[in-house]
């Protein structure tokens, strides 16, 4: 239960806008307990897919699943809260913890051909729909994630470091900067801030700092964003918005606003299919279809979300923003060589270096990331080996860690099968608040003395480095040992204590 009370002004509006039976009945539910959620890295925790949530202490021991999040299939609800700051397989990405009802998007996409396509998530940090598209899009898409505020970047790039598809790339731009790469995206993702009343039950501190005020804010802030995120979509491409809140202005509202400008670019979307049982609410508003998550209703926080496309005759010219200098220097014969003995797939794969760093980028979207690191400020893109040292490979703290030994064969440490490529843990971004989005955690959310909740980004904490064999297309670090006896055997310093 929470100590702070509803605002008064949203209890009021609840009951007005719900009726009394149901507004009260959402009410109660938030105040009640949250329920905590994971989405499992398909290239990581293999067999899970799908699997009945017993199977899931069984691959990832710290967790215990009570049961499905029944829109994805990766998704489960756990018994408990566990301490996922001492879980290996948290850090090395085998799961993201997401709430339940974000984890809808991916319905969203059912019939989107989305296997090489590229995505556009312009309000992507902390990371849990980055990550999602990411598994989406597999080897030969790209995801471009964007963040404004350049903190939440860098627990954004942190996360997808961790979840090691190697398909994206982080920015921290101003979305007009981003959106300069007009009609490029085939599905453009706008998971808006806004004022977080979807997040009263499992973030109190959201009850203090809402306000009438705040929602006209975020509702003009929304009308921006959406309009230039329909620049950067294609024609024929895919919409997605989404809010964590409940109020109409930043949902329904936010929706009719653009289309009294967009009209007509404006289509209907590729059907959604959607159990009763799941206890959305759904709607329309014109082409773009609808769905509210009430936590009375279904499990989760609140969540709205809607889908639209822009018709194939709308207007739009595919142009790219000029570049100003070359980020990335192509790797000589020597350091490519070098690189190639680390990677499964070489022949897959491009190498160059960024300030000194190894890189390897899937050859398919090479150029295109190499565009983008030229126009845009990226601070994160494809698989960071190392630094190369008299023409050898030396790891990088902060890279993924999809590395193998060369001239090992099989298992690279303990579980390594299971897991397919768990990644190094890297340094994590800075503390402090940031506003929730889309049901997300928010990062730097103090859990005790010295720690950060894992979830929310592991503030100041050191883990030793482990690995495992690798996901597809690239190879796990063996030369870190065994994923979970390297995190046993060693000690964890918080603080700059051993414990």
């Amino acid at each position: 239960m929470t100590e702070m009370e509803l605002p008064r002004t949203f209890v009021e509006r609840v009951l007005r806008d719900l009726g009394t039976t149901e507004g009260e009945a959402l009410c109660r539910a938030l105040d009640g307990e949250a329920c905590v959620s994971i989405r499992v890295n398909p290239a990581k925790a293999e067999g899970l897919r799908g699997e009945q949530p017993a199977r899931v202490s069984e691959v990832l021991p710290m967790l215990t699943a009570a049961g499905r999040v029944p829109w994805c299939a990766d998704g489960f609800l756990l018994a408990g809260r566990p301490s996922f700051t001492f879980d290996s397989d948290f850090h090395a990405g085998a799961y993201y913890v997401q709430e339940a009802a974000s984890q809808f998007v991916g319905c969203l996409l059912q019939g989107v051909p989305t296997s090489g396509a590229r995505i556009l998530d312009l309000c992507a940090a902390p990371g849990g729909k980055t990550t999602l598209y990411a598994s989406l899009v597999g080897r030969g898409g790209l995801v471009v994630a964007n963040e404004i505020d350049r903190r939440r970047a860098s627990v954004l790039a942190d996360n997808v470091r961790k979840w090691g598809t190697g398909n994206v790339v982080v920015t921290t731009c101003e979305p007009h900067a981003v959106c300069d790469c007009e009609a490029w995206f085939d599905v453009v993702a706008v998971d808006a801030p806004c004022s977080g009343e979807g997040m009263f039950r499992k973030d109190p501190a959201a009850r203090g700092e809402w306000s009438e005020n705040n929602v006209r804010q975020c509702a003009a802030r929304q009308d921006d964003i959406l309009r230039e995120a329909w620049r950067a979509l294609r024609p024929g491409g895919t919409l997605i918005y989404s809010t964590c809140t409940f109020n109409r202005d930043e949902d329904e509202g936010s929706l009719e606003r653009m289309l009294a400008w967009a009209g007509d670019e404006a289509a209907a979307p590729y059907p959604v299919d959607v159990d009763p049982a799941w206890g959305i609410v759904e709607g329309e508003v014109g082409p773009f279809r609808t769905f509210r998550f009430f936590p009375h209703r279904t499990v989760g926080e609140g969540f709205f979300a809607a889908v639209a496309r822009k018709a194939p005759d709308a207007p739009g010219r595919q142009r790219l923003p000029k570049g100003r200098r070359s980020m990335v220097a192509p790797a000589d014969r020597a350091s490519a060589g070098e690189l190639r003995r680390w990677v499964r797939e070489p022949d897959r794969m491009i190498f160059g270096t960024v300030a000194g760093t190894g890189y390897a980028w899937y050859g398919e979207q090479a150029e295109a990331v190499k565009t983008l690191s030229e126009a845009l400020p990226v601070i994160c893109s494809g698989v960071a080996l190392g630094q190369l040292f008299k023409g050898r490979l030396r790891k990088t703290r902060s890279g993924p860690g999809l590395l193998r030994r060369p001239g090992t064969r099989g298992r690279s440490g303990c579980r390594a099968r299971r897991r397919a490529g768990a990644a190094l843990p890297a340094a994590s971004g800075g503390g402090g608040r940031g506003a929730g989005r889309g049901g997300e955690p928010r990062d730097g959310a103090r859990a005790g003395p010295g720690l950060r909740q894992a979830d929310r980004c592991a503030g100041e904490q050191h883990v030793p480095q482990f690995a495992a064999d690798p996901p597809a297309g690239v190879n796990a670090a063996a030369a870190a040992g065994c994923c979970r006896a390297g995190l046993q055997k060693e000690r964890i310093r918080i603080k700059g204590k051993e414990v």
